[in-house]
């Protein structure tokens, strides 16, 4: 097993300046440890880093995420230069997401142009490459398929040695088999349907994720690195029928109830299966995908915490 339990919710956004300001600070007073956002154009949405350096403003424990970057919607070396910024000012506190984008609504209303899986990755392999090269001591150049840069010295550099954490995150082989060699922690979720709408019909349910998880173990192992594992919990009932669930569970439910997708059950079950999931198969990031789940959620991270010293 590599490392302790981690615990993460996403907090979703506001109209309200004062709701934001009182959901962060109470995640901060709360045993997670990290506050995270997500990153579309569509629908009642905050911009990622603004939100997180308001949040930087309003919190000194809590570490500051985002699940996850979509790559085509920001240059790289712009990127780079607002984490450096953000991870300094908040005391180095970041952990960068970033993804290869998904959403196809996000791409249609921006007028982005929604490409092949693999040319996304491959842009996104650029683009992970550059932040890295961004957040070193000096100038440095980058000339790829998609990007170029020259003389990129942005200083000042990121205040955590070696710039933010790398989350990296996805559901297909190719996109984790990148996550493991190059990220520092890899979120394994589902995979998205071919056409940028939805979960993957045949990529649901506890084999497909056991198969993820496998391969995961088995590329940073080949690349003689440690990373951390993380998944989102969609669905979280303590001692109550399970109602809200994420969207992306779609009519999944059933199929999801045994991987870590989905909580249910007492605080002592819970719990168990969160402690379970880490020892069996090394998982120690968990990640609320609804902030609504944070209060049912807090005596499970409690009682996980104890167990896991």
């Amino acid at each position: 097993m590599t490392g302790k339990i981690r615990f993460g919710a996403t907090l979703a956004p506001s109209v309200s300046a004062k709701k934001w300001r009182e959901r962060v600070t109470a995640l901060e007073d709360s045993p997670f440890d990290v506050l995270l956002v997500n990153d579309h154009l569509s629908g009642l949405r905050y911009a990622p880093m603004v939100a997180l350096a308001a949040a930087a403003q309003l919190t000194d424990r809590i570490r500051l995420g985002v699940l996850v970057l979509a790559n085509d919607y920001r240059h790289p070396a712009v990127l780079a230069k607002e984490a450096a910024t953000l991870d300094l000012l908040s005391g180095g506190r970041l952990e960068l997401g970033m993804g290869a984008g998904w959403m196809r609504s996000d791409y249609d209303s921006a007028g982005i142009a929604f490409d092949s899986p693999r040319v996304r990755l491959a842009r996104l392999r650029e683009g992970v490459q550059i932040v890295r090269e961004a957040w070193k001591a000096g100038p440095s150049d980058f000339t790829g398929e998609f990007y170029t840069a020259t003389g990129l010295d942005h200083a000042p550099l990121p205040l955590q040695d070696g710039g933010p954490p790398l989350l990296l995150g996805g559901g297909g082989p190719q996109m984790l088999r990148f996550a493991a060699r190059e990220g520092d922690i890899v979120n394994v979720t589902t995979r998205t349907a071919s056409n940028g709408r939805g979960v993957a019909p045949d990529d649901v349910g506890l084999e497909p994720l056991l198969r993820k998880l496998e391969l995961v173990h088995d590329a940073a192992k080949e690349a003689d690195r440690e990373v951390e594992i993380s998944v989102g919990i969609r669905a979280v009932a303590i001692d109550d029928r399970l109602s809200e669930v994420h969207p992306t569970l779609g009519n999944h439910v059933d199929a999801m109830r045994p991987t870590p997708f989905i909580m249910e059950g007492s605080v002592e079950s819970v719990a168990e299966k969160i402690l379970l999931w880490h020892e069996l198969h090394n998982v120690s990031y968990f990640v609320l995908a609804n902030d609504s789940d944070v209060e049912k959620m807090i005596p499970v991270v409690q009682r996980v915490k104890e167990q896991n010293r």
